[in-house]
């Protein structure tokens, strides 16, 4: 029952990025990031005031590169939003299992098996396979954008992993990287006037950091009390959500290739969990 609560978050996550699609006319990416970043940071604080949960760590690198390269991914996944179908940004930027798997096999120093290599080739045959509809539109630089946010996206998610097998509490976790992508997103955006936020845009940018913070609870939820491969498999949610999303308010329509390439992504991403080596080996 427990990992039934991975279908909440990804629900949760799909309306936050069809939420970012909808303000994207009226506001750049790094404006996005900021009041995402900036209301779930308020929603998290009075949590922790309310449950009492201390802010002090140890682990202040873990918690900067966690959140370094988790806002740079954000940045580039918003910006995709935009400018790309929605499933196909989403997809683009859950490669990160995919990156998270190299990733971790390459810290731990370990050789590629066999099984793991294909579930990785599997899950890139996909990535081109959803790139190429890109290829037709003058689309290739944000598809290309898209892939680094899962690459930066792999290497917060190998972050957050070391700062689990630490020990951090998740609300500590979540607080700390709403409030560097917070600062970080902010000074970007104050190079550069930024857009009024008027009555009829305030809702929405209110509903983005909601949407993402309740989600990120969700999340961690379901990782501690379901099954890893199953809530890892149902992470994927999102992306069927985000379609359908996609479909009613834009009329994005996928060609029968991309949907291809969506679904050996999928499949590589859920071998790739079963796979790669256990998240507390990071720890040697």
């Amino acid at each position: 029952m427990g990992s039934l609560w991975m279908l909440v978050a990804g629900l949760l996550f799909a309306c936050m990025s069809a939420l970012v699609k909808y303000s994207a006319p009226h506001f750049s990416s790094n404006e996005l990031v900021f009041y995402r970043s900036f209301f779930g940071l308020l929603i998290v604080y009075l949590m922790l005031r309310r449950q009492r949960v201390s802010l002090r760590t140890r682990h202040w690198r873990g918690h900067m590169w966690r959140g370094l390269s988790g806002t740079l991914a954000m940045m580039l996944f918003f910006y995709c939003i935009a400018v790309l179908p929605l499933a196909t940004a989403i997809t683009l930027n859950y490669t990160s299992s995919l990156f998270l798997s190299a990733l971790t096999v390459l810290v731990l120093k370990e050789k590629f098996h066999a099984p793991l290599s294909s579930s990785l080739v599997i899950g890139f045959a996909g990535i081109i396979l959803l790139l190429h509809p890109t290829l037709a539109q003058d689309q290739l630089a944000p598809g290309l954008l898209g892939l680094v946010s899962g690459l930066l996206a792999g290497i917060a998610l190998m972050n957050l992993r070391q700062l689990g097998v630490l020990g951090e509490s998740g609300m500590r976790v979540v607080f700390y990287f709403n409030l560097i992508a917070t600062l970080g997103s902010g000074a970007w955006m104050l190079q550069y006037p930024p857009h009024r936020v008027t009555f009829d845009t305030l809702p929405p940018l209110v509903a983005i950091g909601a949407c993402a913070t309740f989600a990120q609870l969700a999340m961690t939820r379901a990782y501690r009390t379901g099954q890893t491969l199953v809530v890892g498999s149902l992470a994927y949610s999102t992306i069927v959500f985000s379609a359908m999303f996609g479909l009613l308010f834009w009329q994005e329509l996928l060609t029968p290739a991309a949907w291809f390439g969506i679904a050996l992504i999928i499949v590589s991403g859920m071998l790739s969990l079963r796979l790669s080596p256990h998240p507390s080996e990071l720890k040697k």
